[in-house]
């Protein structure tokens, strides 16, 4: 028997000669392989395993797929995480309530608003002062979650498209997702690892001229998204291709803990924003869409319908804006809030000259206190909560435990990606493994989540 590789360098096990039964030696290299190895030699049979990543084209960035096989067949599945282990979880104990939102916003790269405004939330309610946010900021916070949940999907449908050999998709995709980060580098200066929402509020107001560039966008993405659907959704390739593959059901959703769209695709209308509002979600009016179809290609048909029920939502943002123009859009007490109403450096980055000598003209006592708030932080009292939100992924929970200082005691992060991975075994085992970079590419997993 053999253990071999069509990806990286192929662990080898070799049987010693068939004249001394007696002795068998097995040699196997590249973590767990040994134990592949050895697993296939007790049984005597010839297996064929294939490493699938954590470099391949169609793995996400740095999933590893172990997959069993028989010819084309996938006989077993398995995901390997952990090559993008970064730590941030730990990071956070050693930094300010405030300086961890640099840090969570990092974890999934792609969806940056939803852990920011889910640890922010969190740290409100320990604080006790969540209904003391001013409607501006949560506002600011809706919207901006919102275009997110649409250039998220965007990433999912074009890159699920470019590795099923559609390039034309991802390059429409991409093209509608810069549209929205230009939203984002108006309002926040960046394009993503924004840090823009804090705890109290937001770091500042929406600038100037919002409302026109809102439409503008809203106008192309809807044009985009309508040439996506005219390209997948009735394209007879890509219908033989997604229809009936990766089929997982709502009993299996719920035993392994799936949300996000692949629950919705097997008909469960749950959603955090209905379930469990937050930011004031419930006086916004929108739809969760749902299919029974339970397969890659309902998943594709949820998220092009959610982008469209995302518009409708920011559509309402940008008119809640327009009302409460001048509003605070940070907490009115100073001993939480960092300076809100900033006034950005005619280079884009930076507060400008106006902006600093107001803060150092004030008094020697204002000084002093933004020079502690911003160095020491803010203390919070000693307990523990956790906060969700709805993430294009599925349900993202933000547990925090605060034992009365400056800092985190413990901060960790329920990722959906995390969860749904689990998913891939039972919808890849009895597949083509053609099929596995369709099903995987449903799940829509950011490894960055993953691994934190």
């Amino acid at each position: 028997m053999s253990a071999s590789t069509t990806a990286g360098r192929a662990p080898r096990a070799t049987r010693a000669p068939l004249d001394d039964e007696d002795v068998r030696s097995f040699e196997a290299s590249g973590g767990d392989w040994d134990e592949i190895a050895a697993e296939a030699a007790e049984l005597g049979e010839e297996r064929i395993v294939v490493n699938m990543g954590p470099q391949h084209p169609s793995t996400h960035g740095v999933l590893r797929l172990m997959l069993e096989i028989d010819g084309e067949t996938v006989t077993e599945a398995r995901c390997g995480v952990g090559y993008l282990h970064t730590g941030i979880e730990k990071n956070m104990e050693f930094r300010t309530w405030t300086q961890g939102v640099t840090f969570c916003t990092r974890m999934d790269y792609l969806a940056p608003f939803f852990q920011e405004t889910a640890f922010c939330l969190g740290v409100e309610r320990l604080l006790g002062v969540a209904d003391d946010v001013p409607e501006r900021a949560q506002v600011i916070r809706v919207l901006l979650m919102e275009l997110n949940r649409i250039a998220s999907h965007l990433v999912c449908l074009g890159t699920g498209g470019n590795e099923m050999g559609a390039t034309t998709v991802m390059t429409i995709s991409f093209t509608a997702r810069e549209e929205i980060l230009r939203i984002f580098e108006m309002i926040t200066g960046l394009r993503m690892n924004h840090a823009f929402v804090r705890p109290g509020g937001v770091a500042q107001d929406v600038p100037s001229g919002l409302s026109e560039e809102f439409r503008r966008v809203e106008v192309e993405v809807r044009k985009y998204i309508k040439q996506l659907s005219d390209l997948l959704l009735a394209n007879p390739i890509f219908k033989a291709r997604l229809v009936g593959t990766g089929h997982l059901n709502l009993a299996g959703c719920m035993a392994l803990g799936i949300t996000g769209p692949v629950l919705r695709s097997a008909g469960l209308p749950y959603d955090v924003r209905k379930a469990s509002p937050y930011c004031g979600y419930e006086t916004y009016d929108f739809d969760v869409p749902t299919s029974t179809d339970a397969d890659c290609y309902a998943r594709v048909v949820l998220r092009i319908e959610e982008c469209y029920q995302s518009l409708r939502i920011a559509q309402q943002c940008i008119e809640r804006l327009e009302k409460t123009t001048g509003d605070p859009v940070m907490i009115a007490d100073k001993k939480i809030a960092w300076p809100a109403q900033l006034a950005i450096g005619t280079d884009g980055m930076g507060n400008s000259p106006d902006h600093i000598k107001d803060i150092m003209g004030t008094s020697m006592e204002a000084l002093i206190h933004h020079f502690k708030l911003v160095t020491e932080g803010f203390r919070v009292p000693a307990g523990q909560v956790f906060q969700t939100v709805e993430h294009p992924r599925g349900e993202l929970g933000a547990h925090l435990v605060s034992d009365g200082g400056t800092r985190p005691y413990r901060a960790h992060f329920r990722d959906p990606s995390f969860n749904n991975l689990q998913a891939v075994a039972i919808m890849c085992e009895g597949g083509q493994i053609a099929d596995v970079v369709v099903a995987v590419a449903s799940l829509d997993p950011v490894l960055g989540g993953v691994d934190r």
